[in-house]
């Protein structure tokens, strides 16, 4: 049996690390707005008949590494490739199996590669096994391994668009999360958008964890950063839904400038050039993707104003990634 799902990674406009435990319930009413990008995580699983072997490869990062049966993956206590190996720990099958993934993110790149990919095998190993799971479900567990593999608190707003694609507004409340699409002119907001990678990648466990722990110690700075993104959350939906990419582009900008206050390591040289020069040729607003220190930037633009904050961004350091809004979420295919 050949198994195959690939999952979209995301763009992060308002509300992000409020998302993390317990930090929303700090800030209520807390949401993250976010879009699915097309931009691929995948994974194919092939079972094998005449062998109980484990194999993982990873295509994009050119690792792999093999175990004899899944006893022996079990009895490991060290993997080239953990999130992998966690997952076909979880399943626990005892086929032969070779999981093998790719990922058209670049790495570190702040668009929640590594999410995706977490969707995308959770959804590929329900099908292998019959579970029958929702895709919250499939949400819930890849988040769960990840922390695993990360050794660090994890959110939950990064899997939501991999499985359901689309515009996304996650409201996180007492007792859970619920996600709604936001309702806006998908094909206006899409129009809008430009990616660029500044070629350097970024740590996202390290500075989220960071932030939840001056959070929790008491650190007034950063409670008081995190309460005005969580208002620019607030406010930023009804902005796109209405249009109004102007006040949509200031609270980016806003979102960014509290963001950035929260620790030294969330931005960089390269990402203040990109962005201040990509305002100079007319964006609107500009933040760094996930948790800053390098990776992706997002920028919001008139559809005029593309070709030169494109030219402006490359011009600054930066790769432009060439990108779409995925409507669909995550897809599994099965074949013989």
């Amino acid at each position: 049996m050949r198994i195959e799902a690939r999952a979209p990674t995301r763009i992060d406009l308002a509300g992000g690390t409020l998302d993390i435990w317990p930090l929303y319930l700090f800030h209520q009413p807390a949401f993250t707005l976010n879009c699915a990008i097309d931009l691929y995580a995948s994974c194919v699983l092939e079972t094998h008949k005449n062998s109980k072997s484990i194999r993982l490869i990873s295509l994009d990062t050119r690792k792999h590494e093999e175990f004899s049966s899944w006893r022996a993956l079990a009895d490991s206590s060290r993997y080239r490739l953990p999130l992998l190996a966690q997952f076909a720990k979880h399943f626990r099958q005892p086929l032969g199996l070779t999981i093998t993934t790719d990922s058209q993110a670049p790495a570190g790149a702040g668009i929640s590669g590594s999410s995706a990919l977490a969707v995308a095998l959770a959804a590929a190993f329900d099908r292998l096994t019959h579970l029958g799971g929702s895709r919250v479900d499939w949400i819930h567990l890849s988040r769960d391994i990840e922390c695993v593999v990360l050794g660090v608190t994890t959110g939950t707003q990064d899997h939501y668009p991999a499985a359901f694609g689309g515009v996304s507004l996650i409201s996180f409340d007492l007792g859970g999360e619920h996600r709604a699409e936001l309702g806006a002119d998908t094909d206006e907001l899409e129009k809008r958008l430009v990616l660029c990678y500044t070629g350097k990648p970024r740590r996202s466990g390290i500075n989220n964890w960071k932030i939840v722990k001056a959070h929790i110690d008491g650190d007034r700075r950063v409670w008081r950063n995190l309460e005005e993104i969580a208002q620019v959350a607030r406010e930023m939906p009804a902005s796109i839904r209405a249009g109004n990419w102007n006040e949509a582009g200031r609270l980016l900008r806003e979102e960014w400038n509290y963001r950035r206050r929260n620790l030294p390591t969330i931005s960089t040289p390269t990402v203040d050039r990109i962005i201040a020069q990509a305002r100079k040729a007319g964006a609107l607003g500009g933040k760094v993707c996930g948790a800053g220190g390098g990776g992706c930037v997002a920028l919001l633009i008139e559809p005029g104003a593309r070709v030169r904050v494109e030219e402006a961004a490359t011009a600054a350091g930066g790769q432009v990634l060439p990108i779409r809004i995925d409507r669909q979420g995550v897809r599994v295919r099965t074949s013989a």
